[in-house]
């Protein structure tokens, strides 16, 4: 009796060999910027201590109460990452490396989980890009996490397809008398909410300002304003990042119901949004979170950072048409042989991929009929195809083939083959 075959859980999808091209593209673009402004690479588990998110999250989030996979083992609650900052800052924790206010800057990238309903560019495991920077309280490390992912969107040719939206969210005490006052006024109007905002009144009502509900945000036109209990030192640190941006020539709007999802963050928040996506519109979000490293149990440190979903910037390249042709192809030169010419085969391989230590080259393997192994080679997507047999050895030749443009084939000594690759790939 034949068995039901297993696929993939809802949710948690493959990348096929089709797909993962323009994933290493975006990859090499991010690593490209990111490089270019000194950030260096820290890669951890991803499975931590349920404890962790739960301290940074907030447990009073949707993330913490619904999303995260959350196992038992040898008698401890175990979670999977489902962000990446809580864990960064654990691990620099762990190993001091923000000891006595160092000052970091760090990237990682990598899947995160999130029991939620998937949707188009939102997955249960999802990959994310973050960047996290820690020692540095002013306004300028602020600006240059801006600047590096605009500079991203360049690289991307998505520039103009993107727009920054700022806020700031002050200091702990003004999030708190701006959270009681917000309070106050949903409070008697609380049967005109929609049902996520009535839940979020009693356990995160700042994320009532983000409702996607047009009766909520209507509603909301009457509520107080952010802006009106900002402190000085976080108002200030605002005009200082906004000059910083102006100088620089970073376009912004300044968006006041702006406020990210977990409770760590506090003064400047910055998304950036695109209509290429439909509903799920940010491609990039971050801000300030002070005070995470003193709540995880180390000293007070200043620290920024962003993250990107890598689906949904894959997404919007695609939507855009914006990925170099270049991207797809993955070889360069394709081997057929006809005879019996296995071992010098294999041995012009090798010598070529010694040679030319870029050269993307797949020898046909299995035998077959010629016919068909130059079928393979055309369906490679290489450039060329190398035709081996015995009477081109004999004469010291093997065979050129174009095969993306029309050309007739050509016979190249052995001895010159490595330098006309070298020159026409």
């Amino acid at each position: 009796m034949a068995q039901d075959k297993i696929k993939a859980l809802i949710g948690m999808n493959d990348i096929l060999p089709s797909q993962t091209p323009v994933w290493r593209f975006l990859e090499a673009q991010v690593k490209a910027t990111l490089d270019g402004f000194g950030y260096q690479e820290i890669r951890m588990p991803l499975v931590e201590q349920t404890s962790l998110f739960k301290r940074s999250v907030g447990e009073a989030t949707d993330i913490v109460e619904k999303e995260m996979y959350t196992f038992e083992r040898s008698e401890r609650s175990l979670t999977l990452r489902p962000e990446g900052t809580a864990s960064c800052v654990r691990a620099c924790e762990e190993h001091q490396l923000i000891a006595n206010n160092k000052r970091q800057r760090l990237w990682y990238m990598g899947p995160m989980f999130r029991y939620e309903r998937p949707q188009k560019g939102r997955y249960r495991q999802f990959h994310q890009i973050g960047v996290e920077t820690f020692g540095m309280a002013s306004a300028d490390i602020d600006a240059e996490l801006i600047i590096m992912t605009h500079q991203l969107w360049q690289r991307l040719n998505i520039r103009d397809k993107v727009v920054l939206q700022l806020n700031t969210l002050g200091s702990s005490e003004a999030r708190a008398n701006f959270k009681a006052a917000l309070v106050e006024f949903l409070v008697v109007r609380k049967d005109q909410l929609d049902e996520d905002s009535q839940r979020r009144l009693d356990t995160n009502p700042l994320r009532i300002l983000d409702s996607k509900s047009p009766s909520t945000q209507a509603l909301l036109n009457d509520a107080p304003e952010f802006m009106d209990y900002i402190d000085e030192e976080s108002a200030q640190h605002f005009s200082e990042l906004r000059a910083l941006l102006d100088a620089v020539g970073v376009e912004y709007e300044i968006n006041p119901r702006l406020v990210r999802g977990l409770d760590y963050y506090g003064k400047t928040v910055f998304e950036w949004v695109t209509n290429e996506l439909g509903a799920q519109g940010t491609i990039c979000a971050g801000g300030r979170y002070d005070g995470l490293v003193e709540q995880l149990g180390g000293k007070p440190t200043p620290a920024v950072g962003f993250a990107m979903g890598i689906e949904r910037l894959i997404l919007m390249l695609e939507a855009m048409d914006v990925i170099p042709a270049q991207v797809a192809k993955t070889l360069d030169v394709y081997l057929v042989s006809e005879g019996d010419v296995a071992v010098p085969a294999m041995k012009l391989a090798t010598q070529l991929r010694d040679q030319l230590p870029k050269l993307r080259l797949q020898m046909h393997m299995g035998g077959g009929k010629f016919n068909k192994q130059m079928k393979k080679a055309v369906e490679s997507g290489a450039s060329f195809a190398l035709v081996v047999n015995e009477e081109k050895l004999a004469n010291g030749q093997v065979g050129v083939k174009p095969l993306l443009e029309r050309g007739e084939q050509i016979n190249l000594s052995l001895d010159n083959l490595t330098d006309w690759l070298a020159q026409n790939l």
